[in-house]
């Protein structure tokens, strides 16, 4: 019998490469899908590309959208991106980073795929804990994205193909991520999960995503290979 084929929304970043590695884990054929929206730089789609070879997925589709006709967010506008915020604030509010809409949008994309490769599971590697605050990561909203998309499909609606959401990292603090990844021998160094990286695409150190980051492979008690420069 075949694997079971399932969509895998790949960043680059930490948390959607931890989720490849389990859906790999756990024997399906992945099918990564990332997305060229114009956000404020490219150096994720670069890491996603070498996440997708090194995992050796069945295919790996970036698609192109834009949501910077939209703008009102630090990453698809040329609004600044906080930096050096202490960890109290992050936990406080909905940051500017928050990009409206986008894992609504993500998963939209992910259910066509999904359709039309027959496959019934979504990998997403959102996360409630350690995540600023991003609404489009809480519970509540997969469950109801799923359900909706078992009322929008054509499989839904014949009874043929009931779509699944997949969560595995929803409830895990970074470094619980960070250890489970390391089990699973997630190439850490070839992820990239800043916000505002250099031309070169190397990792600030300073923005939200890359406090949380550090923070976590300190309290994972591990190094991370990313950030073998930064300050944090």
């Amino acid at each position: 019998m075949s694997a079971p084929k399932a969509v895998v929304l790949l960043s680059g970043g930490l948390d959607s490469t931890t989720t490849l590695a389990i859906a790999q884990q756990e024997a399906y054929e992945v099918y990564a899908l990332s997305f060229r929206y114009v956000q404020r730089h490219s150096a994720e789609l670069a890491a996603a590309q070498r996440v997708a070879e090194h995992f050796g997925v069945a295919q790996h589709v970036i698609a192109d959208i834009d949501l910077r006709v939209f703008g009102g967010s630090a990453l698809t506008s040329e609004i600044a991106v906080p930096k050096d915020r202490p960890l109290d604030q992050m936990g406080e509010g909905i940051p500017i980073t928050y990009v409206p809409a986008r894992n609504t949008i993500f998963l939209s994309f992910a259910l066509a795929a999904a359709e039309v490769l027959g496959a019934s599971d979504i990998f997403i590697g959102v996360n409630a804990l350690d995540y600023s605050g991003y609404p489009d990561c809480r519970p509540e909203f997969i469950h109801a994205f799923e359900a909706m998309a078992n009322l929008a499909t054509k499989g839904g609606v014949e009874g043929t193909l009931r779509t699944k959401i997949h969560t595995p990292l929803i409830s895990l603090s970074k470094a619980e991520i960070i250890r489970l990844g390391h089990e699973l021998k997630v190439p850490f160094e070839i992820t990239l999960s800043c916000y505002d990286p250099d031309a070169s695409g190397r990792p600030c150190g300073e923005c939200d995503s890359c406090i949380l980051r550090a923070r976590g492979f300190e309290q994972a008690g591990l190094p991370d290979p990313a950030l073998p420069h930064a300050s944090r």
